[in-house]
């Protein structure tokens, strides 16, 4: 039984079962390698004092249940904005990239009118256990995080809103950060809200962008998600990220359509 999403191999990381997505029983889903990801650019040089506020993952290929390399660098250095980059790697060839902006975190006084504030979604405790589709396999991302539906639901149509939360760690032996609960999490927007019955269609996102305005409190994270399909074969899934306290940003996902 896998006690973590990965393990730690050096300098390379072996995923575990956990990471298993829910198409391909040999692939991981986007979230625990998006989250990996992060870690590793969270933990950049001289990052005390900065917040990751966007960040674009480019699916390049599936990533294999196995072991893989990230190479993560600040490729714009700066005293307030700065530009990070990692790579994603199996056996050499790039799985995933992703760019982002890091920006240095000031403490400001603003008058209350120019605070946006939105409702925080009901808790967790008041939505429905939920749960994930069968996959036909025991360990994967199913069974690594825990849902609990607001809106919708698993092989429903229509917008989703769902809690999720980490069962398990990213990495054997270490507490998630607040960024790698998101990351994990917000792949999972054209999973929960597809507009389009799965077992005719298939609607897969090249990519994935994240934008957080700041970084969630608690381990729960609710993801409000609604899927625009066209009749051209291309759309997106668009979602609110929030924790308990209200909104925390945004994931956007660029789709492509096609029938089974």
């Amino acid at each position: 039984m896998p006690n973590a999403f990965f393990e730690a191999d050096g300098e390379r990381f072996v995923a575990t079962e956990l990471t298993r997505g829910p198409w391909d029983p040999d692939a991981q889903h986007a979230g625990p390698p998006a989250a990996l990801l992060g870690r590793q650019l969270e933990r950049l040089p001289d990052g005390e004092d900065f917040q990751l506020a966007r960040l674009t993952f480019e699916i390049l290929g599936p990533v294999p249940i196995g072991t893989v390399v990230i190479d993560a660098r600040i490729a714009r250095p700066g005293r307030r904005v700065q530009m990070v980059e990692a790579d994603l790697a199996v056996e050499g060839q790039t799985r995933i990239r992703a760019r982002g902006w890091r920006l240095r975190k000031t403490e400001l006084e603003l008058p209350p009118e120019a605070i946006v504030t939105d409702p925080p979604p009901p808790p967790p405790d008041k939505a429905s256990g939920g749960g994930f589709f069968p996959t036909g396999q025991e360990h994967g991302y199913h069974t690594g995080m825990q849902a609990r539906f607001l809106e919708g639901g698993f092989g429903e149509t229509g917008p989703g809103r769902v809690w999720l939360r980490m069962r398990y760690p990213l990495l054997a032996g270490e507490e998630p950060t607040p960024l790698q609960r998101t990351l994990i999490a917000a792949d999972i927007g054209n999973g929960i809200s597809s507009a389009l019955d799965f077992r005719r269609w298939v609607f897969i996102n090249v990519d994935l962008t994240v934008q957080l305005e700041r970084l969630p409190a608690g381990e729960w994270i609710c993801v409000d998600a609604v899927t625009r399909p066209q009749p051209n074969g291309i759309g997106s899934s668009d979602s609110v990220l929030s924790d308990g306290e209200g909104r925390i940003g945004r994931a956007l996902q660029t789709l492509i359509f096609s029938e089974r």
